[in-house]
């Protein structure tokens, strides 16, 4: 039985479905295909992704195939309660809701695995880390997964070196329609529309300092050149900070950015990244967020137990006053600023990611007896799949390589 806050607030969360639908060509398509086909006929799926409408629709894609469907949030502020009511309202078994604490976030995960799926859908690992360690009994059940993104794959990564990992796992994040688009031009413009929405501040003019400069971190800073931004760039890679001066951005230690920074934005998937080293450095009214999966880059607990005086400013703006009377501001509790603070990526963007969540999902429903307990790369026929049904959405078509051409690429002489 779902687990949401107002079942009356469905038809709000139904308009929100119903726009994304409309813009999210790829999924309909695969939904249409799903209907004829039920891949999923029999079979449980256990889904954690941000409760939105994208994901709303992903749900209603997967539960078109034939899928038994139980799904959750994966962070306790991105949840729409309006929308997890449409969802619960249209048969699927919903448990999440927004603000959740800690415990009824961990209860809700629980919930979804209780059910005894087959299929898991991940966006972080939290699913996966409580299939291995408190509840192994379900995992004999388990056909495999699918995870959404990067501070979930480095978790899928660790336990497979290790030896832990216990069942098969698609690494969604890092086929190249997924991270080519979602994570840097999805990342790049709805981290900027959560920080805008809720700041409602200039960015033109300002340093921001981004922490971090993989796929997400690209977006970000590219974002913020063209609002007219100082884009300062941390990281640890040598390689990506090269890159990063190469596209024209100053290239500095943490230390040294936190005076200058105006805006500091993390996308690392690691923790401590702005501490309690840097917080008295920086400038009176600086605002701090993060755009990684969970909320430890920046160390807000250290703020909240260290500051003379914690006070919300605005509507998911803390702020916090230092011992030398600097304030510093907190957009969305440290958490994903823009699902915390947003709507998460454009529609057009998850239509990509989910299409090949949904694809993959298929993968291992038909592969269930080929698959052993490992991280499993999208397969190439995947991603290049959703790519063709991409263009040819966009009404654009590309050449094709003749037999001659291809002999040509295949072989050594000359």
């Amino acid at each position: 039985m779902s687990e949401i806050r107002d079942i009356t607030l469905a038809p709000s969360g139904e308009r929100k479905i119903s726009w994304v639908e409309r813009n999210m060509p790829l999924l309909r398509g695969i939904r249409e295909d799903f209907e004829r086909e039920k891949p999923f006929a029999g079979l449980k799926i256990a889904l954690s992704v941000h409760m939105e409408a994208k994901t709303a629709y992903l749900c209603r894609c997967l539960q078109a195939g034939g899928a038994e469907m139980h799904v959750t949030g994966c962070n306790p502020l991105s949840t729409q309660d309006d929308v997890a009511a449409a969802v619960a309202a249209g048969g699927i078994d919903v448990h999440a809701w927004h603000g959740a604490t800690p415990e009824e976030y961990e209860s809700h995960l629980v919930h979804v695995l209780e059910y005894e799926p087959n299929i898991v859908i991940d966006d972080g690992g939290d699913l996966v880390n409580l299939l291995h360690t408190k509840l192994t009994h379900l995992i004999p059940g388990v056909i495999g997964g699918c995870e959404e993104t990067t501070t979930g794959v480095i978790r899928l990564n660790a336990m497979e070196r290790d030896g832990s990992l216990r069942f098969p796992m698609i690494t969604v994040n890092n086929a190249r329609c997924k991270y080519l688009f979602d994570n840097r031009y999805g990342t790049g413009q709805s981290v900027w529309d959560g920080i805008n929405r809720t700041t409602n501040l200039i960015v033109a003019g300002k340093n921001v300092v981004v922490a971090g400069y993989g796929w997400c971190g690209r977006g970000i800073c590219m974002r913020a050149k063209g609002f007219g931004a100082r884009v300062i760039v941390c990281e640890v890679d040598p390689v990506k900070a090269l890159e990063a001066m190469m596209d024209g951005f100053s290239v500095m230690p943490m230390e040294q950015a936190a005076a200058i920074g105006d805006l500091f934005v993390t996308s690392t998937g690691c923790r401590d990244v702005i501490t309690s080293a840097h917080f008295p450095l920086m400038k009176d009214g600086a605002v701090l967020c993060n755009a990684g999966h969970f909320n430890v880059e920046v160390d807000v607990a250290w703020l909240d137990a260290n500051a003379c005086e914690r006070f919300e400013q605005r509507q998911n703006i803390i702020g916090y006053t230092l011992d030398s009377g600097r304030h510093l501001f907190v957009l969305a509790e440290g958490r994903l600023v823009n699902l915390a603070s947003g709507d998460g990526h454009p529609a057009e963007i998850m239509d990509m990611s989910f299409a090949i969540q949904s694809l993959c999902a298929r993968y291992l429903a038909d592969h269930r007896d080929d698959l052993t307990a490992r991280v499993i790369p999208v397969p190439e026929t995947i991603d290049d799949e959703v790519a063709r049904r991409k263009l040819a959405a966009c009404g654009l078509s590309i050449d094709s390589l003749t037999a001659d051409q291809r002999q040509y690429l295949s072989s050594w002489a000359l």
